[in-house]
């Protein structure tokens, strides 16, 4: 199996799972804190891989079937679908 068919697979097991409670937040809270230590670091390396770290994580977080990009489909179609008071 290629590396592009490895990808592949595990985005679609990814893509097949249910998303936990605050799985965005806690990613969106480790590339927060990537990022600040990339800031602190003196080593330009570790500047480097902690912020591409870091922004791949916000990313993520941002992305995906429970992310930002759910909530901005829900706000298009007119609210979230929780009971109304």
């Amino acid at each position: 199996m290629g590396l592009e068919q490895t990808i592949d697979k595990i985005k679609q097991v990814d893509a097949a799972r249910a998303d936990y409670p605050g799985e965005h937040l806690v990613v969106l809270g480790a590339g927060v804190l990537l990022l600040l230590a990339a800031g602190r670091s003196r080593s330009f390396l570790l500047r480097i891989a902690a912020g591409a770290a870091g922004g791949a994580l916000i990313g993520r977080a941002a992305s995906g079937t429970g992310g930002i990009a759910k909530l901005a489909g829900a706000l298009q179609s007119g609210g979230l679908p929780w009971p109304r008071r």
